[in-house]
């Protein structure tokens, strides 16, 4: 049996309880933390709270050799553990189908996701968002300029009148992650004068929401990680009040996106 379990957003108590159960019923738990990362919590921080010996696995060993999670889910239950919703990512799903390919049970305990949080700590209405897209460190892809495909996804979402959500990258392999403030001074070369929606911390007990232009947002410093940028279309008069309300909006910077 394999048991993908999402841990939720923030630290070893994010998790529901039905996760936990999972966790003591386990044979043995594997986890990755390079598709996301759990900043309020160290692995050794999870492994006394739940009281298991969590086995951390690389992007290789996951996506390319994941054969001693398989035998070990073959043989017993295993706990696969991810920070947020354990399906958001493909190499899950990937992992999930070469288990089942195999005749291995597979199961689905879903946590919170950064989504869902940046929808609930703004105020924007979930069922409006578009494509979401992520937004690499430049020198991931030889430049200091922003992907052309994530430079499209922004444009096409802005005229469906639709909100972005714009993950910001991470490297777990240098304890580096891309901040709002970098990643709004980066779009801000677009799109200068354009609304923006800075989140830190979200599922922390203290998280920050700043809205403001891209420009003005990527002269503050949202403290430590994880960050997350969103990028609102039009806005609906509830939306346009919640983030006046909720992240500080000046209302010049909410006029251009009211209908």
């Amino acid at each position: 049996m394999l048991t993908f379990v999402g841990l939720g957003l923030y630290d070893e108590e994010s998790i529901t309880v039905e996760g936990r159960a999972i966790l003591e019923d386990a044979d043995r738990a594997f986890a990755e933390f390079y598709t996301s990362h759990l900043v309020g919590a160290t692995v050794d921080d999870l492994s006394a709270f739940h009281d298991v010996d969590i086995e951390v696995r690389d992007r290789a060993g996951v996506e390319r050799d994941p054969e001693d999670v398989l035998a070990a889910a073959a043989d017993g239950h295993v706990a696969f553990l991810t920070a947020g919703d354990t399906m958001i990512s493909t190499t899950h799903v990937d992992l999930r189908l070469r288990a089942i390919d195999r005749g291995i049970d597979t199961r689905v305990i879903h946590g919170v996701t950064a989504q869902t949080a940046a929808s609930g700590l703004t105020g924007l209405q979930n069922y409006r968002f578009g494509k979401s897209v992520t937004l690499p460190f430049p020198s991931a892809h030889g430049g200091g300029d922003v992907p052309g495909s994530v430079v499209e996804s922004i444009d096409a979402n802005r005229e469906r009148g639709l909100h972005t959500l714009v993950y910001l990258d991470i490297k777990a392999d240098r304890d580096a992650y891309l901040t709002a403030d970098v990643a709004a001074g980066l779009l801000a070369e677009g799109w200068t004068d354009t609304l923006g929606v800075a989140v830190a911390r979200a599922g922390s007990p203290e998280p920050v929401v700043a809205a403001d232009t891209l420009s003005t947002l990527a002269d503050r410093d949202f403290g430590d990680p994880l960050h997350l940028l969103v990028i609102p279309g039009d806005l609906h008069h509830v939306e346009s009040d919640a983030l006046a309300t909720l992240g500080g909006a000046p209302a010049d910077a909410l006029a251009a996106r009211e209908r």
